[in-house]
């Protein structure tokens, strides 16, 4: 379900809606960060991370680890996926990644990756670069009914 299409006009608005979605995140939680190279999915996840977790001075992308992890003081750990580079969907699985959607915030970046192993609870973040703007970008935000709740005021950002 639609839950709202936003335009972020440059990377501070791509940012404020990281600690938006932050502050409404819990265990279980999985976000799907959809959108070509360059589209601002390691931005957002970065300013989720560092808002949840202030004392981590680097939040390297997980490219080539395919995977890092935080554990912020007041909620459940954050498991950033970079899937890019996943050969097999099943591949996934050595990561942890099941116990990671029981447990963790999942930010996953490259979710088409898995070819449908994503909970049917995943918030889905399709991330689209706006033309002759350089960090201006165009988000659709979709999900369940709980997501729908949660993200109450979201289009007023």
């Amino acid at each position: 379900m639609l839950i709202a299409s936003l335009s972020l006009n440059d990377l501070a608005a791509t940012e404020r809606l990281g600690l938006f979605l932050a502050d409404r995140l819990g265990g279980g939680d999985v976000l799907a960060l959809n959108g070509p190279l360059g589209a601002g999915k390691s931005a957002m996840a970065r300013a989720m991370i560092q808002h949840l977790c202030p004392d981590e001075t680097d939040i390297p992308s997980p490219t080539f680890t395919l995977v890092q992890t935080y554990e912020p003081l007041d909620r459940a750990a954050i498991w950033h996926f970079d899937l890019y580079r996943l050969a097999a969907p099943e591949d996934a699985f050595a990561l942890g990644i099941e116990e990671a959607f029981v447990e963790a915030i999942c930010l996953i970046e490259w979710p088409d990756r898995l070819d449908g192993y994503l909970p049917a609870t995943v918030l889905t973040l399709e991330l689209t670069p706006i033309a002759g703007a350089d960090t201006a970008r165009q988000v659709t935000i979709s999900g369940n009914e709980d997501w729908l709740q949660r993200l109450d005021g979201v289009a007023r950002l």
